[in-house]
């Protein structure tokens, strides 16, 4: 409701948007004027009332004349005036004159808000209260009105004819000018001027467009002219004289405010069905880690293997390099003497960068814990963005496409040890570019931003942005056999965007990819082997995972993949059907018939270079075999390339329940929610399972290695760091990366001029003979020969001294060393430790 006295309207009805829009119809319900003049204004005492005197001389002389204006208002749309700005309405007395006043400043987005509401013209202008473009001014802005082909006229001062008196100060004209490019490149295009005070509307129009804006501040401006143009309602931008006033009131920190209001604006506004969406993608992604997620410190992800310790340490190894502004793509705390080429490991430049705070201030378990989780929620709820732009507008629908894109058995899988695999949340918007580009719609502006994701992309995962890449070539080659003049029609636009993306993306990678292949601890590739698992097979591709809430077989799962955190395939048969089913059913969409071929292109290549005939034991060249050995693809593990389906599946998913929600019949829609929900049911995981963690020695976390580690040397752990037992990683970690060590889990070249690439290090004569120690429980007879070879491998790794911590075989492992080195260790925080000092804590 709206109330009156003494000229002033009050408010308190419009705080919310409901009333805002409800005020929107007002013309329909009070008299009809032609014009409604705003003013927002905030402590204008000074300014206000020479602009309101000069508003209604003019219009005075316009209505005596008889010219366009006869009946008028002018509404003063107050922002929470301190000063006697509110007074200089009241005592004019004019019933053309009102007041809308807010309790409290808000901004000049909400007091103009309020204004537009309130107002009953047929023709709404908006000027600043400093009335820096003359009143005279607004014949120019109804002249573009007049013949109905606009529904706004803007004052401007950048189109030829504008004429300026007296000019702002050139550090404001210079931030300006950069401003309105922004504006252009990101909100509103063809307006040079956005912000120039003098805008002239359709009132009814006004009225819709200034309900529905959301920002408070200076950026209401592009935010409206941004709903004429989304909306289809012509804008004409107009010249018009314009001097600068003084009193401005914006201050410094208004502009860093204006870039937020900016990306809110390019935001969309979310709905309720889209928060309900994420907020539950949150909670799958806590409680498919909820092993580890609240205490992530002490739990360890059982089936993570050593990785767990290796991306912790990657965190944490990042986060020292930043903050201590070495080069972030090496470090020699890790593989002693030669280093870790960290741009050849999956060290997620792109998180663990940014999050250096995180990890320095909450340790790299929380902040690996962090990515894992949120991550796996971001990608979801971009998947689900992607198919709600893309596919279908039903929110259920995306919904539980999204959710099997990112919650695929394969990517629980990934979830236990690989965040590079599942973090994936700037995979759907490459894929929205991309499409972009296929329009030939600012191909330009697309293909910059195309470059720049790709970019970032790179520095979360190499390996899954050539898998998406591959694709999405799978699925513009299926769309363009279905669509060929559609296809015909995209190339140019799509060959010229993706050379401008390359030519953005090249710059920011060459360095790292230059580093990455030819600098220090660089290798060619890495040979996986021909192990069960780097390709997967039918019965992998049709079994369910190990992690199935109600069907996992571990030992099946076990059996047909490489590992636990690599069961890259176990979507189920009960899924395949229905996606041939799905296929079936919708066979008469391109979309449809484009994904459907994209899942099974993709299956077929994870089957690898040699695919085996069912039921004997011929194999037969695979597609794979095209691919395999050449650059790029020779270190990829061939069954990931069956992530690519996840997507593609959810896709076809999310389009058949759409389909169905249309459907006529409800037993229609009951018997296909029905097929969906069985065949979905064996694929939701149960948590990852955890475990509680093994606490490093207080000989690391108290700092008492330090007695025993000199400047330039290293600790050595017995035995080494490996992939197969990499828990001195932790150690390292937990003694705040203080000491460098030998051997490790990482990938690095395997040395003596074979730059193939190896899992960890080529093992010396000294470290092989500890590691099989430890796994055999027997100690070998050391004599001179052995005692020397030792003391060369020691001086090699520069050891200060050799650290055994309680483990399987440590017995022996002791009895070993103390044969190496000649005497017996000294148990000191909760380890054996052998000083290799000639002299140092002698008698200690």
């Amino acid at each position: 409701m709206t109330s009156k006295s003494n000229g002033t309207v009050s408010n308190s009805a419009l705080e919310n948007t409901g009333a805002l829009e409800k005020t929107a119809t007002r013309t329909a319900e009070a008299d009809v004027l032609d014009l409604s003049v705003v003013v927002p204004a905030y402590n204008e005492e000074r300014r206000l009332g020479p602009t309101l005197d000069a508003l209604t001389r003019y219009l005075e002389r316009a209505e005596r004349a008889g010219d366009r204006w006869g009946t008028w208002e002018i509404l003063v749309a107050d922002d929470g005036s301190t000063d006697a700005t509110r007074e200089i309405v009241a005592l004019r007395r004019d019933p053309r004159l009102r007041l809308v006043s807010a309790p409290a400043r808000r901004g000049k987005g909400h007091a103009l808000r309020l204004g537009v509401a309130a107002s009953r013209g047929r023709r709404v202008l908006v000027t600043d209260a400093d009335l820096a473009a003359p009143a005279e001014e607004l014949e120019r802005l109804e002249a573009a009105l007049a013949d109905g082909r606009a529904a706004a006229a803007i004052g401007s001062r950048a189109v030829p004819g504008a004429t300026l008196g007296e000019r702002q100060h050139r550090v404001r004209e210079l931030v300006g000018t950069a401003g309105n490019a922004l504006i252009r490149a990101t909100s509103v295009r063809g307006i040079r001027d956005t912000q120039c005070g003098f805008k002239l509307f359709d009132g009814d129009r006004a009225r819709a467009a200034f309900a529905a804006s959301r920002v408070n501040g200076w950026a209401i401006d592009v935010e409206v002219l941004r709903h004429f143009q989304r909306s289809g309602w012509p804008v004409a931008e107009v010249p018009v004289h314009w001097s600068h006033r003084p009193g401005s009131k914006i201050r410094p920190p208004d502009y860093l405010r204006f870039l937020v209001d900016l990306a809110r604006i390019r935001l969309p506004r979310p709905r309720p069905a889209d928060m309900l969406a994420a907020f539950l993608f949150l909670a799958m992604a806590v409680a498919l880690c909820s092993g580890r997620f609240f205490d992530p410190a002490h739990r360890y992800l059982t089936d993570s293997l050593q990785d767990q310790n290796q991306w912790e340490w990657f965190f944490a190894v990042t986060a020292d390099n930043v903050s201590h502004l070495r080069n972030p793509f090496f470090t020699d705390l890790q593989g002693f003497p030669d280093g870790v080429n960290l741009m050849a490991n999956t060290a997620m430049l792109g998180l663990s960068v940014p999050l250096t705070p995180v990890t320095l201030l909450l340790g790299p378990a929380l902040a690996l814990s962090l990515v894992m989780t949120l991550g796996l929620a971001a990608t979801a709820a971009a998947w689900y963005r992607l198919i709600v732009k893309r596919l279908v507008r039903q929110r259920g629908a995306a919904f539980a496409g999204a959710a099997l894109a990112a919650f695929a058995p394969p990517m629980v899988s990934h979830a236990n040890a690989h965040p590079n695999f599942v973090v994936l949340f700037m995979i759907p918007p490459i894929i929205d570019r991309a499409l972009r580009l296929t329009t030939g719609a600012r191909v330009t502006r697309d293909a910059i931003a195309l470059g720049l994701l790709a970019a970032y992309q790179f520095f979360l995962g190499e390996e899954p942005l050539l898998l998406a890449a591959l694709g999405m070539l799978l699925f513009a080659a299926a769309y363009a056999a279905v669509r060929p003049q559609v296809a015909r029609r995209a190339v140019g636009p799509v060959l010229r965007g993706l050379a401008i993306a390359a030519a953005v993306c090249l710059p920011l990678v060459v360095y790292p990819l230059a580093w990455q292949f030819s600098g220090p601890q660089s290798y060619t590739g890495i040979d996986h082997g021909d192990a069960v698992g780097t390709a997967n097979s039918v019965r992998a591709l049709l079994s369910f995972a190990e992690r199935s809430l109600i069907a996992g077989d571990a030992a099946r799962a076990d059996a047909l993949s490489l590992n636990p955190t690599e069961q890259n395939a176990f979507y189920g048969w009960p899924l395949a059907l229905l996606a041939l089913a799905i296929t079936v059913r919708l066979w008469r969409r391109p979309a449809v018939k484009a994904l459907a071929c994209t899942a099974a292109g993709a299956a077929v290549l994870s089957l690898g270079p040699r695919v085996p005939l069912p039921l004997t034991d011929t194999t037969v060249p695979g597609p794979w075999a095209l691919l395999d050995g050449l650059p790029l693809f020779e270190s990829v593990i061939e069954s990931r390339v069956a992530l690519v389906c996840a997507p593609a599946l959810g896709m076809l998913l999310a389009l058949a329940i759409g389909d169905l929600a249309r459907a006529r019949r409800l037993g229609t829609q009951y018997a296909g929610l029905l097929a969906v929900c069985l065949a979905l049911l064996p694929l939701v995981p149960a948590p990852l399972k955890s475990e509680p963690r093994t606490e490093a020695p207080a000989f690391f976390t108290d700092g008492t290695w330090k007695s025993y580690v000199r400047a330039g040397e290293t600790l050595v752990p017995v035995p080494l760091a490996e992939p197969e037992d990499a828990e001195a990683l932790h150690w390292q970690t937990a003694a705040g990366l203080g000491f460098r060590m030998p051997g490790g889990y990482f990938n690095g070249p395997y040395g003596d001029g074979d730059r193939t690439g190896v899992y960890g290090v080529p093992l010396r004569w000294t470290a092989s003979l500890l590691r099989d120690v430890r796994y055999t429980g027997v100690v070998p007879v050391i004599d001179a020969r052995a005692r020397a070879e030792a003391r060369q491998d020691l001086a090699y790794w520069r050891a200060g001294a050799l650290v055994l911590a309680p483990q399987k075989n440590d017995d022996r492992l002791r009895e070993t060393v103390r044969k190496l080195v000649g005497r017996p260790g000294r148990q000191v925080g909760g380890v054996w430790v052998w000083d290799l000092h000639a002299t140092a804590h002698e008698g200690r």
